[in-house]
């Protein structure tokens, strides 16, 4: 990985996009933007009650975090976005083409416990299934790694820019 990449740290609720995506930048030496402030009030309001979110709420959402991401083509950057859905990363995509993704995964039953113990987020755990549900997993033509989100997050973080830098270029993935 010569060039920075602009990369879209994704997965369900409770992965450690928030974690991972911070430590991930730094050691990429790159901003990082985080996924959640570009949520609208109304769509927090509806999450913090439960209530899961629609492709309508997401629309805006995803056209803010894509924004972002090609702002900082050629320069590098890291942002945090559930984009569960192939359609959600192709709106990121037409937005900023050059995008990588980094699907953190783990077990159910991990990615749980960790909801149940973080303080003062408005994504409740009972939300878990719905993302579960949702979730379409990287296809072969996207550019992409998975990392398992085992262990503590330095480690993951390091797992993480392990799969990245063996990525082609920017450049060498836009022809």
């Amino acid at each position: 990985m010569n060039t920075p990449h602009v990369v879209v740290v994704m997965g369900v609720a409770g992965t450690g996009k928030t974690t991972i995506g911070p430590l991930l930048a730094e050691r990429l030496g790159v901003p990082y933007a985080e996924g959640d402030d570009f949520h609208p009030p109304a769509n927090i309001a509806k999450m913090s009650a439960g209530t899961p979110l629609e492709d309508a709420d997401r629309w805006p959402w995803l056209d803010a975090i894509g924004r972002w991401a090609h702002s900082r083509a050629g320069l590098g950057g890291v942002v945090s976005s559930s984009a569960l859905k192939r359609s959600y990363r192709d709106r990121l995509r037409a937005e900023a083409p050059g995008a990588v993704f980094v699907h953190l995964t783990g077990d159910r039953a991990l990615i749980e416990s960790r909801m149940s113990h973080r303080q003062g987020h408005f994504m409740p755990a009972k939300l878990l299934d719905s993302q579960f549900a949702t979730l379409q997993p990287l296809g072969p033509d996207e550019l992409g790694v998975e990392v398992d989100v085992s262990g503590g997050p330095e480690e993951i973080a390091d797992r993480a820019l392990e799969a990245l830098r063996a990525l082609p270029s920017p450049e060498a993935t836009a022809s």
